[in-house]
């Protein structure tokens, strides 16, 4: 099984790129937010999940494990194949999906290409134990772990903030589901400006919303 391919990236079609490994092309199917960040000649490395079959063997790459672990997930939902996960992954990052699942909110998951909107509801209602942990699962990724990024001289959300105020309402007593969801909630009304302390205040103001 192929985990992993690391080249350059030697053409890139409608739904595929072909990554040139030490001379060798492979075709990898990919989401359309993928391609559109890639460029001729570029250096990627590519998460890959290998679908065998009788007459095909399939390489779907994705940019981290997380997302590749998204993929995997939605294809556990009835209706939900290959295609529509890559869909899906297309319109909304992985952060977005999480966000729109623990937040119940079936409207944007709607919004991906061959997704209605009672396949959007079950996407949402079946994922929303999953999304917390996939979630965390790709905010403290190594790469994204500082709390705050500079950017023109202000302070900008990093995934990382969004994992420790989420980590600190587990810490407090909140299942996943529900800091996630209070999390995601904050994030959507104080945007990229947010750091963790206003991420947890937020969060806390959230929960104690009355149902």
């Amino acid at each position: 099984m192929i985990g992993k391919l690391k080249g350059k990236v030697d053409a890139i079609g409608e739904a595929h790129a072909i990554i040139d490994v030490n001379g060798v092309g492979y075709e990898v199917q990919c989401s359309s937010r993928t391609l559109r960040g890639m460029e001729l000649g570029q250096e990627v490395s590519l998460t890959i999940d290998t679908h065998v079959r009788e007459d095909a063997i399939r390489l779907f790459g994705f940019r981290s494990e997380v997302e590749r672990s998204w993929f995997r997930t939605l294809q556990n939902i009835q209706g939900v194949g290959s295609k529509v996960a890559l869909n899906v992954l297309g319109t909304m990052s992985p952060q977005d999906l999480a966000n729109a699942i623990a937040l119940g909110n079936a409207t944007l998951v709607e919004k991906t290409p061959g997704v209605g909107k009672k396949l959007a509801q079950r996407i949402v209602l079946e994922l929303k134990d999953k999304a917390p942990a996939l979630t965390v699962a790709g905010i403290a990724l190594p790469q994204v772990a500082a709390s705050a990024t500079s950017k023109g001289g202000a302070t900008t959300t990093s995934p990382g903030a969004a994992a420790e105020a989420m980590s600190a309402l587990v810490n407090l007593g909140y299942n996943p589901q529900q800091a996630a969801a209070a999390i995601a909630a904050a994030h959507g009304e104080l945007g990229d400006d947010a750091d963790t302390a206003k991420l947890i205040r937020r969060g806390l103001k959230e929960l104690a919303r009355p149902l």
